[in-house]
């Protein structure tokens, strides 16, 4: 089962980068040199607005017109509005790897937007893959896609 997981979060990875493959912004390597996968806090560094979202296995749901969803990254730190929310925590990087929390400490309060909120919050914890274009980046991993411009 393991194995069928890692080939079908392959799959999914691949089409992404297939289906990208026509954008008007072509992702470029982290640092700016080609061939390099060595990422800087100092390239993520500022906010970061959300465009969509698309868990695993499902179809991709835009950011909901209603609400803000920002990702802000400063001095080490994260921090996210979810809606009426806010969440907060450590980062790290490694290579094109990012890894948000190990948890990220968010407000609870009832936004009208919760079930996405919950989505955006499960997606964003965690090991995800990086990939930056000139204004967007992109978070990756078997749990899902993020998509985020400046």
């Amino acid at each position: 089962m393991r194995k069928f997981c890692k080939f079908a979060s392959l799959l999914f990875v691949c089409s992404l980068v297939v289906g990208c493959a026509q954008s008007t912004s072509a992702p470029t390597a982290p640092s700016g040199i080609t061939g390099s996968t060595t990422l800087t806090a100092d390239q993520l560094a500022g906010t970061w607005q959300l465009v969509s979202i698309q868990p695993f296995g499902q179809s991709e749901q835009a950011t909901p017109s209603t609400a803000s969803y920002t990702l802000t990254f400063a001095d080490g730190r994260l921090s996210t509005r979810a809606d009426c929310n806010s969440c907060g925590g450590m980062f790290a990087l490694s290579g094109q790897t990012l890894t948000a929390g190990p948890a990220l400490a968010c407000t609870r309060a009832a936004c009208p937007t919760m079930e996405f909120e919950s989505i955006y919050t499960r997606l964003l914890s965690g090991d995800s893959t990086v990939t930056l274009s000139d204004r967007g980046l992109l978070l990756s991993s078997g749990r899902g896609v993020l998509r985020f411009t400046r």
